[in-house]
């Protein structure tokens, strides 16, 4: 699940300085699970702009509103009629929800109010690691489901490096060397041969926009 955490509040206030009416959006998706953008978040900084603005006398107009997710049109039309009366948006929705959300008001400042950090796992509550970078060419029918590109610190897609010291990292002792689990658990898996298919050099189709079509819908959405 995607990730995100809240951004600094002074960030935040400049974005809003030169405007008077700002609604606060959250989103019931992923940043209401990792506790960065839902109901109780968009209330907690609802309430930490205030009470900053009151320090200095500086009249604001505030509300918030939540949607189901931000990254669905039909889920965020419900906002219509609201976003009218103000002059910008907060949205505490990860990146993608907030260009949906700057796209469908173009007339309307929209600013980030978190920043997305990763898609990762649950550790425990407030804190989660990261264990997919959505690359695109997941490999992990051959690495035994560890992935490589976000578990290794370097990001080696064919096997380790010479740097490998107690089963840990050169970088950090902190760092387990992801080649060596993913060489633990092939080996208990009788699967060791899947360590020698060498796989293509990434070519990180990730650093241009994707459009992700699931299986069944091709004809749908590809014009031939």
């Amino acid at each position: 699940m995607i990730k995100a955490k809240p951004k600094p509040l002074s960030e935040i206030q400049n974005y809003i300085e030169s405007f008077d009416k700002i609604l606060v959006t959250g989103c019931g998706g992923c940043v209401s699970v990792c506790l960065a953008g839902g109901q109780k978040e968009v209330n907690i900084l609802k309430t930490e702009l205030e009470l900053a603005y009151s320090q200095t006398n500086t009249k604001k107009h505030m509300d918030v509103y939540t949607v189901e997710r931000q990254c669905n049109s039909n889920l965020i039309e419900e906002l219509d009629p609201v976003v009218t009366e103000f002059d910008c948006i907060i949205s505490m929705a990860c990146g993608a929800g907030i260009q949906h959300l700057a796209e469908r008001y173009p007339g309307k400042p929209v600013f980030p109010g978190v920043n997305t950090i990763a898609i990762g796992v649950d550790l425990d509550i407030g804190l989660y690691e990261e264990r997919c970078r959505a690359c695109g060419e997941c490999v992990l029918a051959y690495t035994a489901g560890i992935c490589p590109v976000t578990r290794c610190a370097k990001g080696l897609f064919n096997g380790p490096c010479g740097g490998t010291n107690g089963d840990k990292c050169e970088i950090s002792s902190e760092i387990d060397c992801a080649w060596l689990m993913i060489y633990y658990r092939l080996k208990e898996q009788n699967r060791l041969e899947d360590i020698l298919k060498i796989q293509p050099a990434m070519e990180w189709k990730n650093q241009v926009k994707r459009t992700i079509i699931q299986k069944g819908y091709e004809n749908r959405y590809i014009q031939k």
